[in-house]
């Protein structure tokens, strides 16, 4: 299965419904669990080009629109954003779909519904896998934050209409990708169209809440005892791997071997589709007994 465009892959999506909203979520393939969370202001459209490798291998791939993004609703309020409420729903998801175990792959500020999530229950894990991901206030260099309030609101509210989206999605995904010639008309598409109608909330949230200061997940990562490996883009200028490289190592107990540093920026799922897949099946070939 491959995705020619946003309209062939929302058409394949699924729906749960959680307390607050419709989530929707891609689920194919069979055999060994991956799920693969993306960020801001991202959905599962960005790991298109990924899922049909994972298939071909024999996994079971689900992909999540995360509340407030991509195809899922987009509930009034902003806490409901939170990276304790998201982590809260995506268990919810795995355990409506009955699915005991897994590798969760994850990218961006998907990383803090991360942590929110195994701050909830860590036994349901099998690895994790990091690409480009919000870890430690230290290496976090967003490229926008605001108070909270009508600057914020009305900044926000460009990602809900085509004319705002020309100004604030087209240069985030050209500053965040190192090879431009990957970046095209029906690339965007799938960005904007996912975050049409009421897309706002959940960035006015990002913007005013996690772009201020990054909640301080040390301790659990500490605690930890699940296998961790990074993939990361050499040339990321927002989340920059140098400054917290010693602190993932030391904290998460992460061999040499079990990081990898590629060539990109910050959306590496749009430059380097072949070679994440390739490092993803790896690890998990490396991890079978």
């Amino acid at each position: 299965m491959t995705f020619s465009d946003y309209e062939q892959y929302h058409a394949q999506l699924q729906y749960y419904t959680s307390e607050e909203g419709k989530m929707a979520y891609l689920d194919q393939g069979q055999g060994p669990c991956l799920l693969l969370l993306h960020g801001v202001p991202t959905s599962g459209w960005l790991y298109r080009k990924i899922v049909p490798l994972l298939l071909e291998k024999g996994y079971r791939v689900i992909v999540p629109d995360m509340l407030g993004y991509g195809a899922s609703d987009k509930p009034e309020g902003y806490e409901v954003y939170s990276d304790k409420q998201m982590g809260k729903r995506l268990e919810a998801l795995m355990k409506s779909l009955e699915i005991p175990t897994w590798t969760h792959v994850f990218h961006d500020g998907g990383g803090l519904w991360t942590w929110a999530l195994l701050q909830r229950d860590s036994s349901k894990i099998e690895r994790l896998i990091m690409l480009n991901t919000l870890v430690y206030q230290e290496g976090f260099k967003p490229p926008l934050k605001f108070e909270q309030g009508l600057i914020a609101k009305w900044y926000s509210r460009l990602y809900r209409s085509r004319l705002g989206q020309f100004f604030v999605i087209n240069p985030t995904f050209k500053n965040g990708i190192k090879n431009r010639s990957v970046v095209n008309k029906n690339m965007l598409e799938g960005y904007k169209t996912a975050l049409l109608g009421d897309g706002d909330r959940a960035m006015y949230y990002f913007f005013t809440q996690t772009c201020q200061k990054l909640t301080d997940y040390s301790a659990l990562h500490r605690s930890l005892d699940i296998p961790l490996s990074v993939i990361w883009g050499d040339s990321d200028d927002m989340l920059v791997w140098a400054k917290i490289k010693e602190k993932v190592q030391a904290n998460f107990k992460v061999q040499a071997e079990d990081i990898h540093i590629i060539k990109g920026k910050h959306f590496i799922q749009e430059e380097q589709p072949a070679l994440i897949s390739q490092i993803i099946l790896d690890i998990l070939t490396k991890d079978r007994p």
